[in-house]
This record gives C-alpha cells, structure tokens and sequence, in this order.
C-alpha cells in the first residue's frame, strides 16, 4: 500500500474514537451503529427498546469491537441529560431515531404531528445539545451526523408533517454547524431516499407504490441501511475534516430532477 492510499485508509477510520447512536435498536441506526464500530469506534447503542440493542450490542461484539446498549427514550430531555451525561467523552453523535406516519394532510391530528415533532425534531436537538455539551467540555472537538431525509429538501403528498420536521433537521443542522465550528465540531446531515426499513416496509409492501417510487430514483433503486451508514461513517470521520453544515443527498438522483 502506498503512502497515500494508506493515509487514505486510515482517514476513514475511527479507531479510539467514542459513537452514540440513537435509534440503533434497528433499520437506519441500527446500520450506523454496525459500521461505526467496523470502522474501530467504541459505540453506545441508545433506543427505548432494550431487547433491539442488546442483540446489536451482541453483533458488534461478535465482530471483535466493542459496543453498550443505553435504554433511553430521546424526547425526553431529564433522560437524554442523564444518559448522554454519564458518558463521559463522545467524539461522534448520530441522531438515527426517526418515525412517519404518512396520511393526507388534511387528516393530520395534532396528536400525529406532535409525534412527529416529538422524535424528528425535539429528540434530535436534545441529544445533539448533550453531545455538544459533553464534546465542548472535553476540548477536542468531535462529529454530530443528523438523520434527515430526502424530504428535507423537497415535498411530497401524503407527508406534510413529516416533510416539516425533516426541513427543521436540515436547518438546526447547518445553525449548529455555525455555531459549534469554533469548537471543532461539526455537523452535518445524511439525507436518504427511501430505505428498506422496518418503518418503510409496510407501504413498500405495496407493489404499486413500490414501483412508482423506484421510478422516480434515477438510479432505479430503493435504498438500504448499509447505503446511508456509509455516509455516516464518512462524515463521522477525519476523511471530512473540512465539511460542516452541509447534507449529503444519498438519493439515487430523486432531488436531482
């Protein structure tokens, strides 16, 4: 290996480096978690299911690194000061927790969009303020990836409320990446088209709807987990020391027509 493909490599790696995932239970975060510690960082697995992240915890230790499982629910802001508090050192956040319920917008209850709200928005800011509380404490800095979405930067029928909390991650993500640069934090977001989650799966299941949405993906096809966890580890790494406050599109082109 030459000098430079070396270099190369070791700029993707996060060895000593400590990661908390929300959300890592399964789907999207899930992934995260997986690739962070395949990429050498000690991970933190948070999400309100503990049997999820147990069995993620396992998986990683199965690979030979080293993960915990923390239950915490993060909309909760006692709970999310609590539990990202006692960590001590975090060097990178990902803000994986995420739910939708698509509906038409005239049949939004405001009990649906403060759900929505509650975890897209409320959750991502509490935790990516603990974080950064905890990163700007430490003195050396660190990297907070934003779960948005595709959604974030266009809109859609059938998800007007989830399309406002993701614009909303899009934007808290480049006004923190303002004001946490002096500190050598930065903040970015990985925004997706759709993923073959176990959110996704029931209107994917629909064959129709499946179609439609792989025609309107240049790339002509649906994403995976492992697809945006590899955008994560990206900009959780050195190799993008110089990119903050920016959203990484991983979308097949749907944003691009």
């Amino acid at each position: 290996m030459t000098a430079v493909a070396l270099a190369t490599h070791t700029a993707f790696r996060l060895d000593g480096r400590r990661a908390v995932v929300t959300g890592a239970g399964r789907g999207i975060g899930r992934a995260c978690a997986l690739a962070l510690a395949a990429a050498g960082a000690d991970v933190t697995a948070l999400s309100r299911t503990a049997s999820q992240l147990e069995q993620v915890v396992s998986e990683i230790e199965a690979a030979g690194a080293r993960a915990r499982a923390i239950r915490c629910d993060v909309t909760d802001p006692e709970e999310v000061a609590e539990r990202l508090g006692g960590l001590g050192r975090i060097d990178v956040l990902v803000t994986s927790a995420g739910t939708n319920i698509p509906e038409p917008f005239l049949d939004v209850t405001p009990e649906h969009l403060e759900a929505l709200l509650a975890v897209n928005v409320r959750g991502t800011f509490l935790t990516a303020q603990a974080a950064a509380r905890r990163m700007i404490e430490a003195g050396t800095g660190g990297a907070i990836v934003t779960l948005s979405s595709q959604m974030g930067h266009v809109g859609a029928a059938n998800r007007t409320a989830y399309c406002a909390t993701k614009h909303a991650v899009e934007g808290m993500t480049k006004a923190m990446a303002v004001e946490l640069a002096p500190h050598g934090v930065r903040v970015n977001a990985v925004a997706p088209t759709f993923v073959e989650t176990p959110m996704t799966a029931p209107f994917l299941a629909d064959p129709d709807f499946r179609a439609e949405v792989e025609r309107q993906i240049p790339l002509g096809r649906i994403g995976t987990p492992e697809d945006v966890a590899a955008a994560v580890v990206y900009l959780a790494s050195p190799a993008a020391r110089l990119v903050t406050g920016t959203s990484l599109l991983v979308d097949g082109g749907w944003t691009a027509q």
